[in-house]
């Protein structure tokens, strides 16, 4: 019995002794979340590839991501104390490689460097927990329209020639989570998101039965970002 006394008065100054130190915590920007509309601005780092499916049962494309970077502005119009709409517009630049395994005669047919610059405009909402003294964990997610200036979708040359081409309109969804920390003089918000493209990228040689597109059934992107965002 006195065991049991001494486990019970020492949960209860535990509990007593962590709520007098949550009440010394500052809580920095206290206002912040009462504000209707905000606005900000993102820096971040992006992994990219493709997934590719087929029309027959031989996989024969290799896509080596590369390391890219993102960079953009933040527009957020709060709905609810704990959802909000966002729009994330910004310049997204990636490289990767693919290999065509299936091809030989060397690197001039059987690789192409994809070197891709989007413009994307992500339509997002954001699901906030309450805020916990000066952090606020959230989960986010929505579409994505991405123009690409670097397709080569109009070039009339193509793999035949030594150029891949890509489609300049593509749409995609992505999900991320991420926690917003307040700060004495900003909340910075670091986030890690998954993106996936929706359409079909992939612009075909003139050739149908052409050795690098034609057996291709579906071409998009997928990637992951991470993002650093300062409010």
């Amino acid at each position: 019995m006195k065991r049991v006394f001494v486990v019970i008065f020492l949960v209860v100054f535990s509990i007593t002794n962590l709520k007098a130190q949550r009440r010394d915590i500052v809580q920095y920007k206290q206002n912040w979340d009462k504000q209707q509309v905000f606005w900000g601005y993102f820096l971040g780092l992006n992994m990219k590839d493709y997934k590719i499916s087929y029309k027959t049962n031989n996989a024969f494309i290799v896509s080596t991501p590369g390391m890219g970077f993102e960079v953009g502005l933040i527009g957020d119009l709060r709905l609810h104390n704990n959802i909000s709409l966002r729009l994330e517009p910004g310049l997204s630049s990636n490289s990767k490689e693919l290999a065509f395994t299936h091809i030989y005669g060397g690197k001039k047919d059987s690789i192409r460097n994809v070197n891709s610059t989007y413009f994307r405009v992500p339509l997002l909402l954001k699901f906030n927990t309450d805020r916990l003294d000066n952090m606020r964990p959230y989960a986010i997610g929505g579409l994505s329209y991405d123009y690409n200036f670097s397709s080569n979708q109009d070039n009339p040359q193509d793999n035949s020639d030594g150029e891949f081409r890509a489609k300049k309109n593509n749409f995609s969804y992505e999900l991320g989570i991420g926690v917003d920390l307040y700060l004495p003089y900003f909340i910075f918000s670091p986030s890690i998101r998954g993106v996936f493209a929706i359409n079909d990228e992939l612009v075909r040689d003139n050739n149908p039965n052409s050795q690098w597109t034609g057996q291709v059934d579906y071409f998009g992107t997928r990637g992951v970002f991470i993002k650093f965002a300062f409010h």
